[in-house]
């Protein structure tokens, strides 16, 4: 790949990245505003609008304005001229994170997907392993929401438990940091399933029947509702699944699985204290519960395991370790993507280069964090650093990065 190539391609990458983020912003805030607006309905004050059909009303205001939204049962009386969906931020969503998700991590398993250490699975295999997440992921949860009906509280606890065990084979087949991100991907594929094999169908269904003047069976747009509103918790759970790649202290903890899942049901938690809240409802022992959850993974994954992980390493490395006995390994094991001239990509990542020994000793501390006590770089040990070479990086650092 020539240098300009690489170049176009992290431009490609950077306004990929740009518009995945822009469609998650605008389906997040219209699904939250939607939420708000269902739970914050009031009776309407007129008797006309009740004899409309019209089954609740909000006023509002907002930017100089005020605003009258009004909600009917099952449908108006007859077809509005100009109806809005809300379906394509959802698959805009969807497929700019799918093409995302195939450029990082599909087409280049063996770097950021696959980690010998965790799993020695074949980059085939890994990739197909990785797509089946996102597949049998939304059958699963379809067959448990068909299963159990309108069963809430035994559906929701159902939900919780499979992703629960989700997160346990991810982290067991994955490479950490692309473990956490698949649990995000099904979960944000089964939303945007949701949408398209519930949601929009029962609405498109509603809708036909009220253009040949017949009254809509409310049946299908109680069924799209349902998932809309397992929806609703999942955002917060995927959001920060998402994220995760900036969380080595948490990804990279023997037991991750478990604090990921214990985040996500702090995010479900909170994400219920606001949708009660629409309501005029103050449930403070959900926020509370939720902070308490994240208070303990936290305390859980605190850098004291990571140190005495660290002081291991560094046990059978003898002498006094200084930078000139390191800055050799770093330029070989690292300075492939951390150099002014990096040969494994166009430009250093978030401009971290090792190229002097100054620049080695100002990141000491976090050349220590990823590749001693997290060992997510090199990232699926790109540039084969050896278990004797963390050793002596752990031992630099310990020595006080001389």
């Amino acid at each position: 790949m020539t240098t300009m190539t690489a170049y176009m391609a992290q431009w490609a990458m950077a306004l990929l990245i740009w518009l995945h983020v822009i469609a998650a912003i605008a389906w997040i805030g219209e699904s939250f505003y939607f939420v708000m607006l269902d739970n914050g309905l009031k009776s309407p004050a007129e008797a006309e609008a009740r004899e409309r059909g019209v089954f609740g009303e909000m006023w509002s205001v907002h930017g100089g304005g005020f605003y009258h939204a009004q909600k009917y049962l099952v449908s108006p009386a007859r077809m509005p001229e100009d109806l809005h969906w809300s379906k394509w931020k959802s698959y805009t969503t969807w497929l700019s994170g799918f093409a995302l998700f195939t450029v990082m991590y599909l087409l280049q398993p063996g770097i950021y997907l696959l980690d010998p250490s965790v799993a020695r699975i074949a980059p085939g295999l890994g990739v197909a392993a990785a797509l089946g997440f996102l597949l049998v992921g939304w059958v699963v949860y379809d067959v448990l929401c068909r299963a159990f009906g309108d069963r809430d509280l035994r559906l929701g606890v159902a939900i919780a438990v499979y992703v629960g065990a989700a997160a346990f084979i991810s982290t067991h087949l994955f490479a950490p940091q692309a473990a956490f991100l698949i649990i995000g991907a099904m979960l944000g594929t089964i939303m945007t399933a949701n949408v398209f094999f519930w949601i929009i169908p029962g609405q498109k269904k509603m809708v036909a029947a009220l253009a040949r003047g017949e009254t809509p069976d409310p049946l299908p747009g109680k069924r799209g509702k349902q998932r809309s509103v397992h929806n609703t918790y999942f955002t917060l759970p995927v959001v920060f699944a998402m994220l995760s790649s900036h969380f080595g202290m948490l990804f990279s903890h023997p037991a991750s699985w478990i604090y990921l899942w214990l985040v996500m049901v702090a995010g479900a938690l909170i994400r219920q204290f606001f949708v009660l809240w629409h309501k005029g409802q103050r449930n403070f022992a959900l926020p509370v519960a939720g902070a308490v959850l994240i208070v303990l993974v936290i305390v859980a994954v605190a850098p004291g395991a990571m140190s005495t992980g660290a002081s291991a390493e560094a046990a059978g490395v003898q002498g006094n370790v200084t930078v000139a006995r390191i800055e050799p390994i770093i330029h070989e094991r690292c300075a492939a993507c951390h150099s002014a001239h990096p040969t494994l990509m166009a430009s250093a990542p978030n401009g971290i280069m090792f190229d002097t020994a100054a620049e080695i000793r100002s990141r000491a501390s976090l050349i220590e964090q990823q590749a001693v006590s997290a060992k997510s770089m090199p990232p699926g040990n790109v540039t084969h650093i050896t278990r004797r070479e963390r050793e002596e990086i752990a031992a630099w650092v310990r020595g006080g990065a001389k």
